[in-house]
């Protein structure tokens, strides 16, 4: 029993973790691209539509996120006015994507190792 928990607590962790690596991403990306005023309060913006889309898209056989992240980082990105091609905003919004999803998942599958659960 205890070891369910802290799994599901490690996970929680990592869900926590999997956002805080988008929205550090989408910082960089709007820093990168010149925004300076509100970079934060975008980046937040951005980064929670992206989330959600990675959300929505895992229910769909986990191959779905790497489809509706992108599309809603790219959606929420055509409303903060970054002077960025469609197509670039697509596939930057894609690595943020594979990046943050691969970084969480490596932690967590060595955290489920830990525990004796993998």
């Amino acid at each position: 029993m205890l070891y369910r928990i802290i799994t599901l607590v490690g996970g929680l962790v990592f869900v926590v973790a999997l956002f805080a690596l988008l929205w550090f991403f989408c910082k960089k990306f709007l820093e990168h691209h010149g925004v300076k005023e509100q970079s934060s309060d975008r980046a937040m913006v951005l980064a929670t539509w992206t989330f959600a889309g990675i959300a929505v898209g895992l229910v769909f056989a986990v191959l779905g996120s790497f489809v509706l992240g992108p599309w809603a980082f790219y959606r929420t990105l055509r409303g903060h006015d970054v002077p960025v091609s469609d197509a670039a905003a697509i596939w930057w919004g894609f690595g943020i994507v594979v990046l943050s999803l691969g970084i969480t998942a490596a932690g967590f599958f060595g955290f489920l190792a830990l525990v004796g659960a993998y």
